[in-house]
């Protein structure tokens, strides 16, 4: 394999060519990675399956059928995004024509995680091409089944000067960072989030950073328990936990704690059964190293229900904490793992000292039917997106920018929010020759009134 500078370069020097810039080309691209993620579908499903035990249902749900309906998205209106946009223009500048030119960056590093591995670092390859990049994607190293089969399907799809993969570990993702970029696009943990942007900081390569931390829910007294409860334990255990957006810990009206706690467990077994390690609807822990972090988390917390930990086999049961301290490891660190600290609050100062404990979250939810409380909570929080009575699906919606705020991330993507991170909006002047008025030219000698008129009535 050539090194990591010589396929940089193929792509530098593709890039000038200025074929990426062709929007025909670039639908053909996302037509054929389409035709290669279809024919890849149940390979797609096998390769999580191998590297832990994710259902089909989930990974269709939660990364194939999200990928393609950003494809498919994309393809639709591509030339659409990709088209000049006119803006209106100042009469300062009459006669003139404005516009705004969305162009490529160029070279893109794209560095994807191991918990959806295959959403995430698709999703990004997608637009990044279609907004006429060229790519590298280094796919997670724990997930080795899945970054196979990613590799495979760009190696297919793309000529390695357009898009390429390249697989390894911290070595390697060290070195693609010593390189010089047009774009870095991150998704991971706050911790490597920062040696990324210092890496960034370097060359001055804009970044964007799709990171984490503790994204709280909170329950008043007028939520439907039994219905949140559902949704709560659907949007916690998706994938063992081991999502960005999951609800970390939960703020409850004191009042309402014990229903609560019951009904939420009513709602664990029904899903997993008694035993849910025999379920086959509840994916694994990435690896032992990310077991035995959790199970850590664990020691000294009051376990309320599940605590059962096998590091051997990379399980760990859906578990309940009653009422950690904020300064335990639990409250200070991303669980990312299927374990749902439970706190209380009788006050809105009561959650605000749980909340604002802690760094800007990703996401937070609320679950209550009093409106006002619900627009009082989410004006309040700085967080990255939320959701009202439910839990994750925001993310679903293409039409909605997706990203953190603070040490939750910087930048967003999502639909055609995704095509403009990935695209810099160039602005051009158009100037007609037919009229120059003089007001601007030296000598300036009585000029500077009617230019004050012209700023106070044009501007």
């Amino acid at each position: 394999m050539d090194t990591i500078p010589i396929i940089l370069s193929r792509q530098r020097d593709f890039f000038k060519s200025q074929k990426m810039k062709d929007v025909p080309y670039r639908l053909s691209l996302l037509k054929a990675l389409k035709k290669e993620i279809i024919a890849s579908e149940h390979a797609i499903y096998d390769a999580l399956k191998k590297d832990f035990k994710k259902p089909e249902f989930e990974t269709f749900i939660s990364e194939f059928g999200l990928v393609m309906s950003e494809l498919n998205l994309a393809i639709k209106n591509l030339k659409k995004w990709a088209r000049p946009k006119r803006v209106r223009s100042s009469i300062l500048t009459f006669p003139v024509r404005d516009y705004i030119y969305k162009e490529p960056y160029g070279n893109i590093l794209i560095i994807a995680p191991w918990n959806y591995p295959f959403l995430l670092a698709i999703e990004p390859l997608i637009m990044a091409i279609a907004a006429g990049n060229t790519v590298i994607l280094k796919p997670s190293e724990l997930t080795k089944h899945t970054s196979q089969r990613i590799a495979d399907i760009v190696q297919r799809t793309f000529p390695e000067a357009v898009a390429t993969t390249i697989e390894g570990g911290v070595e390697i993702a060290t070195e693609l960072l010593a390189q010089k970029w047009d774009y870095i696009f991150f998704t991971g943990s706050v911790p490597v989030g920062k040696i990324v942007a210092r890496a960034a900081a370097k060359h001055l390569t804009p970044v964007t950073l799709e990171l984490g931390g503790k994204s709280p829910c909170i329950i008043d007294d007028t939520a439907n328990l039994k219905l949140a409860a559902r949704r709560i334990s659907w949007g916690k255990f998706l994938n063992a936990g081991q999502t960005c957006i999951a609800a970390d810990y939960i703020i409850i009206k004191s009042n309402i704690k014990d229903v609560f706690i019951d009904a939420l467990k009513i709602e664990i077994v029904k899903r997993y059964g008694d035993n849910p390690k025999d379920s086959s609807d509840l994916p694994r822990i990435i690896n032992k190293k990310n077991v035995q972090r959790i199970a850590d988390m664990l020691a000294g917390s009051q376990v309320i229900f599940g605590g059962h930990v096998d590091v051997e086999n990379c399980y760990i049961a859906p578990t309940l904490i009653d009422t950690p301290h904020l300064d335990s490891k639990i409250m200070r660190d991303e669980i990312f793992g299927p374990v749902l600290p439970i706190l209380t609050y009788d006050t809105e100062q009561d959650i605000e000292h749980i909340i604002w404990n802690g760094n800007k979250p990703l996401a937070l939810y609320v679950f209550s039917k009093n409106n006002t409380f619900v627009e009082q909570t989410i004006k309040k929080y700085n967080f990255g997106g939320g959701v009202v009575n439910d839990l994750l699906i925001h993310f679903g919606n293409h039409r909605l920018p997706f990203g953190g705020v603070g040490a939750s991330g910087m930048g967003a993507y999502h639909g055609k929010t995704g095509f403009n991170t990935f695209s810099h909006h160039k602005a051009i002047s158009k100037r007609g020759n037919w009229l120059d008025p003089s007001v601007r030219y030296a000598p300036y000698k009585g000029k500077l009134g009617l230019l004050k008129k012209m700023f106070k009535y044009f501007s």
